[in-house]
């Protein structure tokens, strides 16, 4: 199977690459200032380099004619806001703390009193930018920033490929996948030679066969802690909550369904306040889904927005979001023209993890950015 890692016991191991050698217990190995800060010197000695620059390249190209054929524009967003996915964070409501979503960063804008946010997401303005005459589909590649610390599969600065659209969740997450599939199909036809550098033929015809899958295996999350229930046996997959849902479980779950798979259907408080709640669900859901990487982890969360006024209004008071701050936002839905949309955001950073099977999602990042060091 695909992916850079392996589940062993309640522990993760790395499998290895064409360059690096196996590790075990990979989550637990911390990052070294030292080798990010000498990053210059290791494009001089390390060949495999030049091969990530061109992948890159080539992931920029097929996004952009992915999203022109659709008819998506391209749109300039900006990287300061006070509109940020996870209020409760930062403005105060203890019950909302276990939000999958972490802080922003925080910076002083000029003398204005109040501190702005650097984006955590370009999501919320894409949204807004749908509010345009005749746009209907919207995609930006922007910088993300996130105040967490930097491990094996987090940057605190990142990249997301963000999409929004006037479409349901259904058609969203095809258009997702589809992306991602294009993607790899782009590599394997025009930097074949750049993947071998990493991958091993069967590895190779591993992407050939996710290339070509019609369809994304697709479980809700009810099921998905279920089915680590039975097989792991552990009492903490009865509680319906993502506070036991994190690496192991999702690297397990690729494992068991043998491949990449969307999870959909989170726990409706437990995810960012922008998501719409499905009707009728037993428990109180988001329409939204995560797809994992085989082997891997969450390389794309999407979802479909709140739908109309009275749900933000709703969600405004739950996740106490500050309503001079995000007036635009709850203008949006004042509108009768307004149509709902959904969209998603793919970890640039992540998905190169996965895809090439490194250790460390620094391996694959020519300039990191994390809590430790800001240089080179």
């Amino acid at each position: 199977m695909l992916g850079p890692y392996k589940t062993n016991g309640k522990r993760i191991d790395y499998r290895g690459n064409k360059i690096f050698k196996p590790i075990k217990n990979v989550l637990n190995q911390k990052y070294s200032v030292k080798e990010l800060q000498n990053r210059v010197s290791d494009f001089v000695k390390n060949g495999y380099w030049k091969n990530i620059s061109r992948i890159n390249h080539r992931i920029t190209i097929s996004v952009n004619e992915y999203f022109s054929s659709r008819g998506a524009l391209f749109t300039l967003l900006p990287l300061t806001t006070r509109m940020i996915s996870s209020p409760g964070a930062v403005y105060g409501k203890e019950r909302i703390d276990y939000t999958t979503d972490t802080c922003p960063i925080t910076v002083q804008w000029f003398n204005h009193k109040n501190h702005v946010f650097l984006s955590e997401s370009s999501q919320i303005y894409l949204e807004l930018a749908l509010l345009q005459q005749d746009i209907d589909q919207v995609y930006s590649l922007y910088n993300s920033f996130r105040k967490e610390k930097g491990d094996a599969t987090h940057l605190s600065e990142f990249h997301h490929v963000e999409y929004e659209g006037k479409v349901d969740q259904g058609e969203n997450t095809k258009i997702a996948f589809n992306m991602i599939k294009k993607i790899v199909a782009d590599l394997l036809k025009y930097n074949l030679a750049d993947l071998k550098v990493f991958l091993t033929d069967d590895r190779i015809k591993e992407l050939r066969k996710l290339a070509r899958q019609r369809k994304l295996k697709i479980i809700i999350f009810k099921e998905a802690i279920d089915t680590l229930y039975k097989d792991t046996g552990d009492k903490k997959y009865k509680e319906f909550t993502l506070r036991h849902f994190g690496s192991w479980e999702e690297t397990r779950l690729t494992e068991i369904y043998g491949g990449i798979i969307g999870i959909k259907q989170f726990p409706l408080l437990e995810v960012p306040f922008y998501h719409a709640k499905v009707d009728g669900a037993y428990y109180s859901v988001a329409d939204n889904l995560d797809i994992i990487w085989p082997g891997y982890r969450e390389i794309l969360g999407s979802g479909h927005r709140v739908r109309n006024i009275k749900e933000l209004e709703d969600k405004s008071k739950i996740f106490n979001l500050p309503r001079k701050d995000y007036q635009p936002y709850l203008q949006s839905r004042k509108f009768k023209k307004y149509i709902p949309t959904s969209g998603f955001g793919l970890g640039w950073e992540r998905l190169l993890h996965g895809l090439l099977e490194v250790p460390f999602i620094w391996s694959i990042s020519q300039f990191p950015r994390v809590d430790g060091t800001i240089r080179p």
